[in-house]
């Protein structure tokens, strides 16, 4: 006998007296602040990210993009006074559109926005932190830190959830590489499903050669996501011929925020509409714009 399998819709409760949210009722961003339609992950990325913790999308931006990202970077480490006081930082120039670029809408849709906060204007999610850390060899460090995300009580933020056909990441991290990087290179180190970990980590984890670790290799201009529940550690960059430059930036709930960090306040006047939505304050009652 052949049967006809359908997707299930997720099972959300509202504050309500125990009823759902129905996905009918969502009026979830489908544009980014620069009209371009937001691209949801696929069932493949959807199911990775929810299985590791962590998943890695190569290629994403083209290489004309990817080269005058990367040569702001080094000025904004090098000449920062060359850049206008607005626009020093990981936001400005042409790295603001990374801030919701179409993969990161789409991927916030599904795994840290909350609908109710959300509406065609106005993301359900916030971008609450960004720093450039270019290394070149022997920069950086092993420091083993998170997981066990579903155990964590609300106030931690470094939280995971999941229900029937629904995860929630809570406080999330966007890596945008904007140099190749290889294995054994000094990429970010993850422990696959440790975000929903029940046991403590065994003590192997303290070595970075540990078989638990795993990492990733890409090209530049890709994109990694990953669950700040995850556990995780930096390493040392070990290519003598290029620097690793990546962007970290870290986004979370309307009702959460971990990092002490905030835009440049004119920076911020400057941006699109939809896209200050990202720095709105925290809190949930009416906080939709």
């Amino acid at each position: 006998m052949t049967t006809t399998s359908t997707k299930d819709a997720p099972l959300i409760y509202r504050k309500d007296l125990g009823k759902t949210l129905e996905e009918s009722t969502w009026n979830i961003p489908h544009t980014n602040a620069d009209g371009l339609p937001a691209i949801a992950p696929s069932e493949e990325q959807k199911y990775l990210f929810d299985n590791q913790g962590w998943i890695i999308i190569p290629g994403v931006l083209d290489a004309d993009d990817t080269a005058e990202m990367r040569e702001f970077c080094y000025r904004l480490k090098q000449e920062p006074d060359s850049i206008a006081a607005i626009d020093r930082s990981p936001i400005g120039g042409p790295l603001q559109k990374l801030c919701d670029h179409p993969l990161i809408l789409g991927f916030m849709n599904e795994f840290v926005s909350h609908p109710p906060h959300a509406s065609s204007e106005c993301y359900g999610f916030r971008m609450e932190s960004t720093h450039l850390d270019i290394r070149d060899k022997g920069a950086g460090g092993f420091g083993p830190h998170n997981g066990s995300g579903m155990m964590r009580l609300p106030g931690d933020t470094h939280l995971y959830n999941c229900y029937p056909g629904k995860a929630h990441s809570g406080l999330t991290c966007i890596v945008w590489e904007l140099n190749p990087v290889e294995a054994g290179d000094g990429g970010t180190l993850f422990v696959s499903g440790s975000h929903k970990s029940t046991f403590s980590a065994p003590a192997s984890l303290q070595q970075p050669d540990s078989p638990l670790w795993q990492t990733y290799a890409c090209p530049a201009g890709s994109l990694l996501i990953f669950s700040e529940a995850t556990t995780h550690s930096g390493t040392p960059w070990t290519n003598e011929s290029r620097d690793r430059v990546p962007i970290f930036s870290r986004y979370n709930s309307i009702c959460s925020k971990w990092h002490r960090w905030e835009p440049h306040p004119e920076l911020l006047a400057s941006m699109p509409p939809k896209r200050q939505t990202l720095f709105r304050p925290v809190y949930c009652e009416g906080n939709v714009i």
